[in-house]
């Protein structure tokens, strides 16, 4: 009886030993996070309708959060204003850059996920829409200051559907930053604050090229030196990835 049962026991462990790995396992499909938008709102202090965009970008974050919905208030184009000896400018070369190679031709103007210009009061529809679509990809950011007034930023990003290519871009945002700005009723604002203005690009005006794929997970890590116009308790990290078919996902941390 002894023997039977050995002898059954070793059939069983010899039966095991014959299942293919992949049998035995049972993939499971990465968890996917919930999709943030990006909003890009190309704005100027000498846009008397400017401030009515920045009205609707406070409705949108108020109700999904800024997390959720990512502005970022980009100076330039002809309504910008750079600064002379006496007034504190937020256009900056770069955001002239962006708004010349959209081809934009009016301000304020939005692009939402990169699905070309939106006038501002069609803002919360395309943002809606967007913030239905799955996202390919997970996305994190987190930053940190330390005593020579250098940013150290990370960015990691989880592939949770097929594989993404595209750009990684990393901003850096300034909020409450107090600077005239032109209003409706055509009067100069010298006390008007400003919110989630677009500072720099970390990584090159356009970003650098990525490819993940599903189940993987990169990081990224940067330094950056804070420029003594920041105040740095106000800055945040946005950061996201696109491609020619606009943007697979964003996100945004608040220095920590």
């Amino acid at each position: 009886m002894r023997y039977i049962t050995i002898c059954l026991l070793a059939l069983l462990l010899n039966a095991c030993d014959h299942i293919d790995r992949e049998d035995r396992l049972i993939y499971e499909k990465p968890v996917t996070s919930k999709r943030a938008v990006l909003l890009e709102d190309f704005t100027g202090q000498r846009c008397i309708n400017c401030p009515k965009g920045t009205e609707v970008i406070e409705q949108l974050v108020a109700e999904y959060g800024d997390t959720a919905v990512v502005a970022v208030s980009i100076h330039g184009g002809p309504l910008g204003f750079s600064g002379n000896a006496t007034t504190l400018g937020l256009a900056t070369e770069t955001g002239n850059e962006y708004y010349d190679h959209w081809n934009l031709e009016y301000q304020p103007v939005g692009l939402v996920n990169r699905h070309g210009a939106v006038n501002y009061p069609e803002w919360a529809a395309a943002v809606k829409e967007e913030l239905l679509k799955p996202a390919p990809l997970n996305l994190r950011a987190s930053a940190t200051a330390d005593n020579s007034q250098a940013l150290h930023i990370s960015i990691t990003a989880m592939g949770t559907d097929g594989t993404s290519s595209g750009k990684l871009q990393v901003w850096i945002l300034e909020d409450g930053i107090t600077a005239m700005q032109l209003m409706p009723d055509g009067t100069a604002n010298a006390d008007y604050v400003h919110n989630h203005v677009f500072r720099k690009a970390v990584n090159g005006t356009w970003g650098e090229e990525i490819t993940i794929k599903e189940g993987e997970t990169k990081t990224w890590e940067y330094t950056q030196a804070i420029d003594p116009a920041w105040s740095s308790r106000n800055l945040s990290i946005v950061t996201f990835v696109y491609n020619d078919y606009g943007v697979l996902q964003a996100a945004k941390a608040h220095l920590r």
